[in-house]
């Protein structure tokens, strides 16, 4: 069992994901429900949770400014939002999950078994990195959090030569040609990109950094030559959006 607590302001909001865990996510186990930051944080010492559902969204003391006052952190933490883009894409560049309200019971329990399956607590340095995004929303990203098998890896974005899928992880081949496995899906890893303008999937295998191309040939679908000399067949269905490019 996953010992697990959730935290929300809007107490429907704690009755519906109660629900959906005892329904969808048997495994996990609620030991407490707070709507409050303060409330919260005396739970979180009393009962040591495995995963944290924290609501981003509350009066007086957000999620984040809750999670700046515990350290070290040693639970899982599965942020729950309403749409907030700039915290969504700081959340995915940081590696860190989170689910959008109203939270589908698919995600969650996607979520819950990533959980399960790593079993890591996220790193000071993927906070850290989560943090100082938020508080300088005029910068963009230069860098993406690498959940690895070992741990977490933080990345520049502009070292990744392409992206291969491996079943339900990535292949990651950097300009120094050395790779790196990261326990994410490509369309996981093609979200944590998406604000890189020049990284783009031309293959359900492949996701490219466009800056990295050096020739396209033509075919049925094309390819690329990337390079490192590595050559990366084009779909016919994604042929048209590499198109713009040139």
């Amino acid at each position: 069992m996953i010992r697990a607590i959730l935290i929300d302001d809007e107490e429907h909001c704690l009755f519906t994901l109660n629900l959906l865990l005892a329904e969808y996510c048997p495994r996990v186990e609620v030991v407490a429900s707070c709507t409050s930051v303060i409330q919260a944080l005396d739970c979180i010492e009393k009962t040591k949770p495995e995963l944290v559902f924290l609501d981003i969204e509350m009066p007086f003391m957000n999620g984040f400014e809750m999670l700046e006052k515990i350290k070290p952190i040693s639970f899982s933490i599965i942020f729950t939002t309403s749409y907030d883009q700039y915290a969504i894409k700081a959340i995915q560049y940081s590696a860190l999950d989170y689910l959008l309200k109203p939270i589908d019971p698919k995600g969650l329990v996607a979520a819950v078994q990533r959980v399960e399956q790593h079993k890591m607590n996220p790193s000071a340095e993927q906070f850290q990195m989560l943090m100082d995004q938020l508080a300088q929303k005029d910068r963009r990203f230069s860098k993406i959090a690498i959940p690895t098998i070992e741990g977490y890896e933080l990345i520049p974005a502009d070292q990744v030569v392409h992206c291969k899928a491996d079943d339900n992880f990535t292949i990651l081949y950097l300009k120094n040609k050395s790779m790196k496995i990261a326990c994410r899906s490509l369309k996981e890893m093609e979200e944590q990109l998406l604000d890189f303008t020049n990284f783009l999937r031309v293959h359900n295998s492949f996701l490219v950094n466009m800056n990295e191309v050096s020739r396209y040939i033509r075919g049925d679908g094309g390819y690329l030559i990337m390079t490192d000399g590595t050559t990366i067949n084009v779909s016919r269905a994604r042929k048209d959006a590499l198109m713009k490019y040139f």
